[in-house]
């Protein structure tokens, strides 16, 4: 049998709909069947989500009970049978030719290890964008920045050798923010990076401010972990947290440049949100720095669905 060219790997978690939409996205772009395998994780879904993995064909159904989206991943490149393996979230639309576009790429840039591909979003009313909408698509998603600035690539969409990904070893617990760790440790070693925007999925935006907060309760307590002890390490904690809370008097000379956004609704409603993010955050730090109590902010991934 002939191998893919790429296996692209998918965990998921109580979204059986989500994951349907995805596939469909995949299978649209597969003109040849050869040219790549899909393979789901589960990680432990109330129902194993069988029937959406049916109604594509050729799709491969693994589980991963071991808790977290690392894992899951780590699950399916275990089994994928390609040089190349893509990662994409269940609740993404893979744009056309992003399959197309990862191979040719990386048959072209044997010297790039891994990359990363762009990341939009999906508003509700695209004429009519909603305060988190409109922050979203200037700030969660910074796929670039990302690869080019802090040499990791986000998974939810992400693609690498597999003989490097075995190098470099398998992405993190649910504990770890397993993309930017995996990355950083691969770049530190001397694997090359590269940001490929032809390369892109969409993803739906938060859908209330709550939503967002558990996004910046997790990344923060992450960032906690990482300080080490001592006064001094504390103190700057703290000065950063103060920096992060006066950052939005920053803001308004981006937001009003941004290509990502039209009309001055939407760019009032990203500064205003933006605002109460990092005011949020800086609260968080500051709750950090007193109470030290980061276990409950990273012990979970889509959980709540469970």
């Amino acid at each position: 049998m002939e191998l893919p060219r790429l296996s692209v790997i998918i965990p998921h978690l109580n979204e059986p709909g989500d994951l349907i939409r995805c596939l469909r996205s995949l299978d649209a772009q597969r003109t040849d069947i050869s040219l790549f395998e899909i393979i789901v994780v589960d990680n432990g879904s109330k129902v194993l989500p069988t029937d959406a993995c049916k109604a594509i064909p050729n799709v491969r159904l693994e589980r991963e009970l071991t808790p977290g989206p690392g894992p899951a991943r780590n699950r399916g490149a275990s089994v994928a049978r390609a040089d190349l393996l893509a990662f994409i979230d269940a609740d993404c639309l893979a744009e056309p030719g992003w399959a197309r576009s990862i191979i040719d790429f990386m048959d072209a840039h044997p010297d790039v290890a891994f990359l990363g591909g762009a990341i939009g979003i999906i508003p509700s009313d695209p004429g009519r964008l909603s305060g988190i909408e409109a922050y979203e698509r200037v700030y969660s998603y910074r796929a670039k920045l990302y690869v080019e600035r802090h040499g990791f690539a986000a998974t939810g969409n992400m693609a690498v050798r597999a003989d490097v990904f075995r190098a470099v070893g398998p992405f993190g617990g649910i504990a770890a923010m397993e993309d930017t760790e995996w990355g950083q440790k691969a770049t530190a070693a001397g694997w090359r990076a590269a940001y490929l925007g032809e390369a892109k999925v969409l993803t739906p935006s938060c859908k209330s401010f709550s939503e967002l907060a558990r996004r910046w309760d997790r990344h923060v307590a992450h960032e906690f972990r990482k300080i080490g002890g001592g006064h001094a390490a504390l103190a700057r904690w703290i000065v950063t947290s103060i920096l992060v809370a006066a950052s939005p008097l920053a803001a308004p000379l981006q937001i009003m440049r941004t290509e990502h956004l039209s009309g001055p609704r939407s760019r009032w409603l990203a500064l205003v949100c933006l605002t109460k993010v990092r005011l949020y955050r800086a609260r968080r730090m500051l709750d950090l720095a007193l109470h030290h109590d980061t276990a409950k902010f990273v012990g979970a991934w889509n959980r709540e669905k469970s």
